[in-house]
C-alpha cells in the first residue's frame, strides 16, 4: 500500500487561520506575563501558536484531522518561522495527544503550569487535575468554561484578556467588575450543563485568567 502524501502544514494550519495570526497576537499578551514551563492545550485542534511562545506544549484532541497534522516533520518548521517572525528564540518540544480529554489523559496530576481552555467546553472541569498549585488557566466562555471555573474554591481570578483593536492585552484591574451577572443569580454547575453556556454578563472580555491557589 502507497505511503500517503506529505501533509502541507502550512497550507492546512493557514485553512485553519481563518482570522491571519489572531491566536498569535493572543498568546502574545499571554506571553507578557506569564512564562510557563509546560503548557497543557486540551480541545487544541490545529492552534500552535502557543508553540510560538512557550517551550513545552502538550495538546490534546479528539478530532481526527488532528494527528496527521502533529506528526508531519514539517511542523517544526512552520512553528520556527513563525518563531522567526516574531523574534523568539529557537527551540521548545510539542507533543500530541489523540484524545478526548474527559478521559484521562498520560500525564501526572499537578504537572503543568498553565492550562488552555477556548471554545472546547468544560475543559476546567476535567484538565484542573493536571495544574500545577500556582499554575494558571487562560479561559473563555464560549460554552460556559469561565463561569464554571469561577465556581471552583480553588480558582482565582487574577486577570482579563481584552481585545485591543486586532491587539490583545491582559488587564489585572477592576476585576471585582467582571463576572457579574446583568440580571438573576449566577450560574451553578447544573445551569452550566444544562445550558452550555455562562449567563450574560456586565463586562465581557475575550478570555479570562484565573490561578490555582
Amino acid at each position: 500500500m502507497p505511503k500517503a502524501k506529505p501533509q502541507d502544514v502550512a497550507r492546512f494550519h493557514a485553512e485553519y487561520d481563518t482570522q491571519k495570526d489572531h491566536r498569535l497576537r493572543l498568546f502574545g499578551a499571554i506571553a507578557k506575563l506569564l512564562e510557563p514551563a509546560s503548557v497543557l492545550y486540551p480541545g487544541s485542534y490545529v492552534d500552535i501558536a502557543p508553540s510560538v511562545f512557550f517551550d513545552e506544549v502538550r495538546y490534546v484532541d479528539s478530532d481526527k484531522r488532528a494527528p496527521r497534522f502533529f506528526e508531519q516533520p514539517a511542523l517544526s518548521e512552520l512553528i520556527a518561522d513563525k518563531r522567526t517572525q516574531l523574534q523568539r528564540p529557537m527551540g521548545g518540544r510539542v507533543s500530541f495527544e489523540s484524545r478526548d480529554y474527559r478521559t484521562v489523559l498520560s500525564i501526572p496530576d499537578q504537572s503543568v503550569a498553565l492550562l488552555i481552555s477556548l471554545y472546547a467546553g468544560f475543559v476546567s472541569e476535567h484538565c484542573t487535575r493536571y495544574l500545577a498549585p500556582g499554575g494558571h488557566l487562560l479561559v473563555n466562555d464560549s460554552h460556559g468554561d469561565a463561569s464554571m471555573a469561577s465556581l471552583d474554591a480553588e480558582m482565582r481570578l487574577v486577570g482579563v484578556v481584552l481585545e485591543d483593536g486586532l491587539e490583545y492585552r491582559v488587564s489585572t484591574e477592576e476585576l471585582e467588575a467582571y463576572l457579574v451577572p446583568k440580571r438573576g443569580p449566577g450560574p451553578s454547575r447544573e445551569s452550566l450543563h444544562r445550558e452550555g453556556r455562562g449567563p450574560n454578563y456586565t463586562r465581557k472580555p475575550f478570555a479570562y485568567l484565573f490561578q490555582l491557589v
